[in-house]
C-alpha cells in the first residue's frame, strides 16, 4: 500500500510538475499484469490462488516457475519441477501471507544462457545486457548473483520492443527495462529497471542521459 499511496500523492503534482514515469500508468501496469497484453511474446502463464488450477498447469508444461505477483528483485521466485513435492508447502506459504494471486509460467530451460534485460527509452530500445544465473540458482537477478554480460538484440527481441513500444509511450513509461528469456517476454519493468549502470560500461551507451533527452522532448511538446 505505501507504493499504491506514493503513486497516489504523485498524481497529485503530475502533470504540473512532471514525474517520470507517469505515476497513473506505474500504479496501472504492475510489471507481472502488462505482459499479458501479449499473449503471443509471453511464455504460458497463469495467474491464481487455486492450488488444483496450478497442479493442472505443471501437468500440462512440466516444470514451472512459481512467484508472488507483486514481487520484485527475484524475491520469492521457485522452480517447481514436475515431481517436487513443496507445492503444496508453497502456495500455504504464500496464501498465509497474501490475498493476492501467484504467478505461474512455464519454465524456460534458455535461463541458463541468460535473462536478457531489454532497456528502451521513450517506447524504444537503447541497448541490452544479459543476467546469467549463478550456478545451482534459479534467478538471474544481479543482486542476487546474476553475472552482467555484452551482448546485443535478436531480430525476435527488436520485434518484441517494436510491438510494445508505442504501448509504453502512450502510457508516458519513458525508462523502462522488460525481460526476454529464449525469445518470450516475462516482464515489463516500469520502476526504476535496473542495467543502465552495466549498458553505458558495456557498450559505452549513455542511457541517463537518453532518458533526460526523451524527457526535455516531452516538455518541449507540451
Amino acid at each position: 500500500m505505501a507504493y499504491i499511496t506514493s503513486t497516489h500523492l504523485l498524481d497529485r503534482v503530475h502533470p504540473d510538475t512532471y514525474v517520470v514515469n507517469d505515476p497513473f500508468w506505474v500504479r496501472n501496469s504492475p510489471e507481472k499484469l502488462l505482459v499479458l497484453d501479449f499473449p503471443d511474446l509471453t511464455p504460458p502463464t497463469l495467474i491464481t490462488r487455486n492450488i488444483a488450477d496450478i497442479r493442472s498447469f505443471r501437468e500440462k508444461h512440466g516444470d514451472i516457475i512459481v512467484k508472488p505477483l507483486y514481487g520484485n528483485g527475484g524475491a520469492g521466485v521457485f522452480h517447481l519441477r514436475p515431481e517436487d513435492p513443496n507445492l503444496s508447502s508453497l502456495m500455504e506459504v504464500f496464501t498465509s501471507g497474501s490475498r493476492e494471486p501467484v504467478i505461474a509460467q512455464q519454465y524456460l530451460p534458455a535461463v541458463v544462457k541468460g535473462d536478457k534485460r531489454i532497456i528502451l527509452v521513450d517506447g524504444e530500445p537503447i541497448g541490452a545486457i544479459n543476467r546469467v544465473p549463478a550456478a545451482g540458482e534459479a534467478r538471474s537477478n544481479m543482486h542476487v548473483g546474476g553475472r552482467p554480460e555484452k551482448v546485443g538484440l535478436t531480430e525476435r527481441e527488436a520485434e518484441i520492443c517494436a510491438r510494445i513500444g508505442p504501448v509504453l509511450r502512450e502510457k508516458g513509461l519513458i525508462f523502462t527495462g522488460i525481460d526476454v528469456i529464449g525469445g518470450w517476454l516475462t516482464e515489463i519493468n516500469v520502476t526504476s529497471p535496473t542495467g543502465l549502470q552495466e549498458l553505458e560500461r558495456f557498450d559505452g551507451v549513455n542511457g541517463a542521459g537518453l532518458i533526460w533527452e526523451a524527457i526535455e522532448r516531452r516538455l518541449a511538446a507540451r
